[in-house]
């Protein structure tokens, strides 16, 4: 899992806490950041406005040292959203982990905002990706198909799962697990 200060708290949190509680193990890397250390995170809310607010949520510790990660030692991949993709995305070793999962055919999970770093690693054209309806034009920049999923829903497309925000999470989560199940049978 790659997050950044204020990446979304549940979009954090939540995959982070469920991967685990049925038997995964999850690394959590940020770019400059170390085992021990902790990112904060932001609170994404739908209260009725234009856009989502925002609060400050809370200190996520990352229980891995980023510099340290091979993107080859992995099954999986997971992207939470919020506002640390915007500037995750100008990383070379966060979109060179992308594109290694991305070719290998790998598992991601992307949610929310973590469109932004799936369309600067290039590794979503030709492909159908649900994000926050803000990233809609970056997606098709990119040369995705944009899929206006319900906010409670997630989307599958091969290897890539991907929602609109944490509303979605039962039905993002239980697809990515699906897939990521599927890519652990096939690897014995």
């Amino acid at each position: 899992m790659i997050v950044g200060d204020y990446a979304e708290d549940y979009e954090t949190m939540v995959p982070f806490q469920a991967l685990q509680m049925v038997g995964h193990t999850v690394d959590a890397v940020c770019p400059g950041k170390k085992a021990g250390q902790w990112v904060r995170t932001a609170i994404h809310d739908f209260e009725g406005d234009q856009t989502y607010s925002e609060k400050r949520g809370h200190n996520f510790v990352l229980n891995t040292t980023f510099a340290e990660v091979r993107a080859e030692d992995y099954d999986g991949l997971v992207l939470p959203g919020g506002r640390a993709p915007e500037y995750l995305r100008l990383d070379a070793k966060v979109l060179a982990m992308v594109r290694h999962f991305a070719g290998a055919g790998k598992p991601i999970a992307a949610i929310c905002h973590a469109a932004q770093i799936l369309a600067a690693a290039k590794v979503i054209a030709g492909r159908k990706v649900s994000a926050y309806p803000a990233c809609a034009p970056e997606v098709e920049l990119a040369g995705g198909t944009y899929v206006p999923a319900e906010m409670t829903a997630g989307f599958a497309d091969g290897n890539l799962v991907t929602g609109p925000a944490w509303p979605a999470h039962p039905d993002w989560l239980a697809k990515f697990l699906v897939v990521l199940e599927a890519h652990l049978a096939a690897k014995g």
